[in-house]
């Protein structure tokens, strides 16, 4: 029966990222272009 219930999490701790981080994340996802040709993934950034 002990193996049943779940050990409880360790204590966790929240991570915040820089503006700067978020806006060059952001930035690279929209230029970012997946094309899809006979099952090949072809990857281009449109900078």
């Amino acid at each position: 029966m002990k193996n049943n219930y779940i050990e409880p999490q360790k204590e966790q701790t929240v991570l915040k990222a820089k503006p700067e981080t978020v806006s060059f994340l952001l930035a690279y996802s929209k230029a970012l272009k997946v094309t899809e040709c006979n099952g090949i993934k072809f990857e281009g950034n449109l900078n």
